[in-house]
């Protein structure tokens, strides 16, 4: 796209339970209350699926209605989606966003989608071969996740230490592309266009540990487990979009192996491993300018930071 069809894009990052949900609804209604339209983009890749709201943290209907929201429920939980797919649709979201005189705000904790788009990732380069995806899905089937992982590790071993190995789509994806070209490098990345501003949330561990547990908990009081139930009435469980923190764990309660207290506590473990492995992905990027949000949400800093970026593009 050309730079003349590119919005200002404003990107938030930070683990799971940083609060970057919140901040981004302040920040885009900050914006607009001095005269600047904001629409955000999620790059959540659990929150592309259909029905997947209460264990994937969704926005509200009420909050879509007060900040323009796109990248969110674009396919059932049976259908594969790729950051290729969500490159695409987030050119798309921000065609428009540009033809509208607004500011994007590209907001989540999926490290590869927020590249794809900030960075222009080449991801439409990247190789696919249906007979090899589905090979690659039967081994998972048939031999479980570590033996994908021993296979990736093998034969790309500097791409399996970029991939969160605890995915299964991850690591599915990974492997796929590793069977076709091996362990070459990724397609060097294009560029956004423009400048983008990369702001990132940051939560002292113990304040984050404890957020995560009582969303965990809060997740499965507001009905986890139900909507769940509801998904698998409709799609198979083996799907790997079921495979997500709180899906798996809910599912676990409802065949019996887990407790509800059981499952809440294994959701509340795995997501704070999740957010170690986040950390992780984006101290990787240069360009992020860190916030504390320990305490509360760093509104004023955010906002002088996205008029001070404005202000340079003009």
């Amino acid at each position: 796209m050309a730079a003349a069809a590119l919005p200002p894009l404003v990107v938030l990052a930070g683990t799971t339970a940083s609060g970057k949900t919140a901040l981004s609804l302040a920040l885009a209604e900050q914006l607009a209350a001095r005269g600047v339209p904001a629409e955000i983009v999620s790059a959540d890749s659990r929150q592309v699926y259909r029905g997947m709201d209460i264990g994937t943290a969704k926005v509200t209907p009420e909050e879509r209605a007060r900040v323009p929201h796109h990248g969110m429920d674009l396919v059932d939980p049976d259908v594969p989606f790729s950051v290729a797919d969500f490159a695409a649709h987030a050119g798309q979201a921000l065609a428009g966003i540009a033809e509208r005189g607004a500011v994007a705000l590209l907001v989540g904790g999926t490290g590869f989608y927020l590249r794809s788009v900030a960075c222009g990732l080449a991801v439409d380069e990247l190789p696919w071969d249906a007979e090899v995806r589905a090979s690659v899905e039967a081994a998972l089937a048939a031999d479980g996740l570590p033996a994908l992982v021993a296979e990736l590790r093998r034969l790309a071993p500097t791409r399996a230490a970029a991939v969160d190995l605890r995915n299964p789509r991850r690591v599915v994806r990974a492997l796929e592309i590793a069977r076709l070209r091996g362990d070459a490098p990724l397609p060097e990345p294009r560029g956004y266009g423009r400048p983008v501003l990369w702001l990132g949330l940051r939560v002292e561990p113990p304040v984050l540990r404890a957020r995560i547990q009582a969303r965990a908990r809060a997740q499965f009081d507001a009905g986890l487990v139900e909507e769940t139930r509801a998904l698998i009435a409709r799609y198979s469980p083996t799907l790997p979009s079921f495979s997500g923190i709180g899906y798996a764990e809910a599912l676990a309660v409802i065949e019996g192996r887990l407790s509800l207290e059981e499952a809440i506590a294994e959701d509340a473990r795995r997501n704070v491993v999740f957010a170690r492995h986040q950390a992780t992905w984006f101290r990787r990027e240069p360009e992020i300018v860190w916030l504390d949000a320990t305490r509360e949400l760093p509104l004023g800093e955010a906002t002088m930071a996205v008029e001070s970026y404005l202000a340079s593009l003009s």
